[in-house]
């Protein structure tokens, strides 16, 4: 490929060496260089690609962009200084696969709840309407049917323009795609052409990588800055930071709500556990998923359809159509009795609305039974909320690991367990074997109440130690409560 094509739009600081090389790849990883690779050196948390160019030289190497300069000269290679490395790759990426999201609808959805529910449904919705589209989330990377592991929310540049380009090239006219704040502030999104972006809302997290919540938020509000003038910022009205996610944003601004009359309103008339009654723009429409936070996601889905062009009584139809995601309020009815929740919520606001909708949903007046952890290496500050919250809502609290990675579980646990008040502690047990959690839990359980499992939904495996050793929560809960 020619290299003048790739690095068009970036702003090169100075190139020296060899005018015409042979390009053949495109990488930032060292270990992947093969002969005639563009090799981009990134400054990572645990590692400075810098250090790895004379080993990406040496493994064949052309192409050398860089943030530095050329310390000596290489006849047989081409160097190319650079303010930004990561915005350098991001670029390169999307034109090196021929830009395949000019090609594509192309949606971003960004919050810190509901991210993976609205794309998910987004995909589902456009399956039903007859369309073949792509899905980019934190379970999974869907092609149409086909299916793709998910490591990341938001994968690195080249992973999300390779799958854009195979969506393309597969017959995708859409694309639905979580962007998280990592992302963005790493311009990993960074060259895409987005047909609109969506706002679901703003709480506490990640504030063990954004230094302060300020700067969190405005790693999400910059998705929406760079938004083009063609396309549209879809916006959660009922969250108090939406308005703020457009203030320098250039793309048509819309809203939805649960509470206020704007563009996309709704109002829910019935909550049940096996789902929602709701009225959006004077028509009722039943869904198969619970909760006001469910029918605020429902409403994004909603109004990103219409504002992609879509007939609302076919999108309306469709609505009642759609399957609940994987993970996320994820329900199992046991033969001994009581029901069991599997959910994501890992975010002290998630867990309360979580618990909110099971209170409203809980009709037989059963007990509530949440398990709950918070992860290792992660945000400390909200371990003691998220306990609090918990303890709060329930009739018995079970704390418990999540995935610790290299912290000591105990010592999570003992930040969580400061936060419950002296009168809810007797109500609150500590296992930090999540199996052994979980077990109490379906053992304590009786006809008619409610198991809650949250901070892992969808996972497959337990991160402890470096190792991530299978574990599912919902099996687990199915295995333990057989009648």
């Amino acid at each position: 490929m020619n290299l003048k094509e790739i690095i068009q739009e970036l702003e090169v600081r100075d190139i020296s060496g060899n005018d015409h090389p042979r390009v053949t790849g495109l990488t930032f990883d060292s270990r992947k260089v093969a002969d005639g690779a563009i090799f981009v050196a990134i400054r990572g948390h645990l590692a400075d690609g810098h250090q790895f160019i004379p080993q990406a030289i040496k493994a064949g190497a052309t192409v050398i962009v860089s943030e530095e300069e050329a310390p000596t000269p290489h006849p047989s290679v081409t160097w190319i200084r650079v303010e930004d490395s990561r915005l350098a790759l991001s670029l390169m990426a999307s034109a090196f696969y021929g830009h395949p999201s000019r090609e594509l609808n192309l949606v971003g959805v960004t919050g810190t709840n509901g991210k993976t529910t609205i794309v998910t449904l987004l995909h589902q919705l456009h399956g039903l309407l007859g369309y073949k589209a792509g899905l980019i989330s934190t379970i999974r990377i869907r092609i149409g049917t086909e299916d793709r592991p998910a490591t990341h929310t938001t994968p690195d540049p080249l992973q999300i323009n390779a799958f854009l380009r195979e969506m393309v090239d597969n017959g995708c006219e859409y694309c639905f795609m979580e962007v998280s704040s990592h992302a963005v502030d790493q311009e990993r999104t960074a060259g895409l052409d987005f047909n609109g972006g969506i706002f679901t809302n703003l709480t506490r997290d990640h504030l063990d990588y954004h230094s302060s919540f300020s700067a969190y938020l405005n790693a999400k509000k910059r998705f929406f800055d760079q938004l083009s003038p063609d396309s549209f910022a879809l916006i959660n009205a009922d969250d108090k930071h939406g308005k703020v996610m457009i203030q320098n944003c250039r793309a048509t601004s819309y809203f939805f709500s649960l509470r206020t009359l704007v563009e996309f309103s709704g109002k829910i008339n019935e909550m049940h556990l096996e789902g929602t009654e709701m009225t959006i723009h004077d028509t009722e429409v039943w869904v198969t998923l619970p909760g006001r936070f469910n029918a605020s996601n429902l409403l994004a889905v909603y109004g990103a359809s219409m504002l992609l062009g879509h007939h609302r009584e076919e999108i309306m139809e469709s609505l009642s159509k759609l399957s609940p995601v994987e993970g996320r309020f994820e329900m199992h009815h046991s033969e001994k009795g009581p029901t069991a929740l599997v959910d994501y919520a890992h975010t002290p606001d998630a867990l309360e609305q979580l618990l909110e909708t099971i209170h409203e949903v809980n009709v037989k007046g059963g007990e509530i039974i949440t398990v709950v952890g918070a992860g290792g290496d992660r945000d400390k500050g909200k371990r003691p909320v998220m306990a609090r919250i918990a303890a709060e809502a329930s009739d018995t609290v079970i704390l418990t690991s999540d995935n610790p990675r290299e912290e000591d579980p105990e010592a999570i646990l003992s930040d969580m367990e400061g936060g419950i008040p002296d009168n809810l502690r007797e109500r609150t047990l500590r296992i930090a074997n999540r199996l052994d959690a979980i077990r109490t839990a379906c053992m304590l359980a009786r006809d008619n109440d409610i198991i809650l499992v949250a901070g892992k939904g969808h996972e497959k495996t337990q991160e402890i130690k470096g190792k991530k050793i299978p574990f599912d929560d919902l099996e687990i809960i199915k295995k333990n409560l057989k009648g």
